[in-house]
């Protein structure tokens, strides 16, 4: 049995490196008022974006009295930390990762909103409100949230890695090999983790004594989470491991095998009466297709209208350059690897589309003059909305490639095919970090991890992001001939 020593040391008894150390009172002081102080951060800056609004009516000619938003943001800013609150998100452990950050304050917000308007609709008519004063209000309340929430993540980030802050408190029980290689793979203390304790089981014949030791412990240390290191294979001991800590007050997790590290998103699902480990879930739900279908459709619409004048100057400027159709159409694989046609405005001389076709290189002489221009742009791309209108494509995924480069990177790239598990984009979480153009088998595969990052970690957001960094970001046109 041992106790995590100092991180100087890392090490116990036994001359083992996988012990961290215990958190230090003030760090235990810390997570205990971290949720208080977060809640008075998002507290105070929607009262002074409501102080903001008063000021702004400063000699304005308005029916509402300047002091009614000053009261308003107090209410709005009750309501918003008390659902934030009820759905825990002042926990240390939300503010270690960026992941969701922002949506995460999107419902609290709309029902605070909502319930403040409600209240103000029930007194006044919402048409003696000053529109500025609500919209430094309750735009700017927002904005300054998500903002400070930002530098708190950043900050939170940083002493954790430091061992300042110890989100989650936890007891190992296991083979020490096992506890040596769960702390090497996954250096838990980086992410606020801290390990207050362990336990090492010797082998099945002292496997009660060890038990009952690392039962007492966890007791007196009292840890969030208790994590049982021991193969899966090896159901006897695991079985004995739970049944000893069923008596603790703590979450009991069986430790990971090496198999989940490539499956972040597994998790324990109910079929029927059958209970699996889910490793892999679709992509996107119900729900998440529809809004992304919806999506696609309305911004695919409204850029067909905006660009019209655009796709008429590409046609003639096409058609003056050299002879042949405006349009393109080329076989690729979409969702499942369902083949259909892509539109692309026509960029060379040449309209191949079979199994040997010759891939285009930088200075390709097939390249028409326009259609280098075009190329370098992205403007060629601009047909593929129709795509995204008729359904097989999406305005954010994995880029479709053309035919023979899907047959020969499945070949060597094992997960190449998943990429195929989402529809296809017109830009993707790959073009936009500059990986397009070039077909090595080294840039391919930079390529596939981006493409399978985006399937794993997609949000409407994600898209968002994607899209709006398409239109600004230069790395987007990197590599594009």
């Amino acid at each position: 049995m041992f106790r995590g020593k100092p991180q100087s040391e890392l090490r116990a008894a036994t001359g083992a490196t996988w012990a961290n150390a215990l958190p230090r009172k003030s760090t235990a002081l810390l997570r205990g008022s971290f949720a208080f102080f977060a809640a008075a951060v998002d507290f105070g800056l929607i009262t002074a974006c409501a102080y903001l609004a008063h000021l702004s009516l400063h000699n304005a000619a308005v029916t509402l009295p300047a002091g009614t938003y000053t009261r308003l943001g107090l209410l709005t800013s009750i309501f918003f930390t008390c659902v934030s609150a009820i759905r825990d998100d002042y926990s240390v452990t939300k503010y270690l990762t960026f992941d969701r950050l922002i949506q995460r304050s999107i419902v609290p917000w709309s029902i605070a909103v909502l319930c403040t308007l409600v209240l103000l609709i029930s007194r006044r008519p919402l048409a003696d409100s000053e529109p500025l004063a609500l919209f430094i209000l309750f735009g700017g309340g927002f904005v300054a949230v998500n903002f400070a929430r930002l530098l708190i993540t950043i900050q939170t980030r940083a002493r954790a890695r430091r061992g300042e802050i110890a989100a989650h408190r936890i007891f190992l029980l296991g083979y020490e090999s096992e506890l040596e290689a769960f702390t090497k793979r996954y250096e838990p203390w980086v992410f606020g983790v801290h390990i207050v304790g362990a336990a090492v089981l010797r082998g099945p014949q002292s496997l009660e004594e060890d038990l009952a030791l690392a039962r007492a412990s966890a007791r007196m240390l009292a840890p969030d989470d208790v994590f049982i290191l021991a193969p899966w294979s090896e159901k006897p001991t695991i079985d004995a491991a739970i049944e000893a800590f069923l008596h603790v007050p703590t979450s009991i997790h069986l430790g990971p095998e090496s198999v989940l590290d490539r499956f972040t998103k597994a998790r324990i699902t109910k079929t029927g009466p059958v209970s699996s480990l889910n490793i892999v879930r679709d992509p996107l739900s119900l729900a998440e297709r529809i809004a992304k279908r919806m999506f696609d459709i309305v911004c695919a619409g409204l850029g067909l209208i905006l660009l019209s004048p655009l796709f008429l100057i590409v046609a003639i400027a096409i058609k003056l350059d050299s002879p042949g159709p405006v349009i393109f159409k080329q076989r690729r694989y979409g969702f499942n690897q369902q083949p259909f046609r892509i539109f692309k405005f026509r960029s060379m001389s040449t309209l191949e589309d079979s199994a040997d076709l010759t891939l285009v290189k930088k200075g390709d002489a097939r390249v028409t003059r326009v259609g280098e221009f075009i190329r370098r742009h992205n403007i060629d791309e601009l047909p593929q909305l129709f795509n995204v209108l008729i359904g097989n494509m999406s305005l954010v995924g994995p880029r479709p490639h053309a035919l023979v480069i899907d047959q020969i990177f499945e070949r060597r790239i094992a997960l190449y095919a998943r990429r195929h598990n989402m529809k296809p984009g017109i830009t993707g979480w790959a073009q936009i970090n500059g990986f397009r153009g070039g077909m090595s088998e080294e840039r391919m595969r930079a390529r596939v991890e981006h493409d399978l990052y985006y399937i794993d970690h997609w949000s409407m957001w994600f898209d968002i992001e994607i899209l709006w960094l398409t239109l600004t970001s230069k790395r987007g046109y990197t590599n594009a001939f």
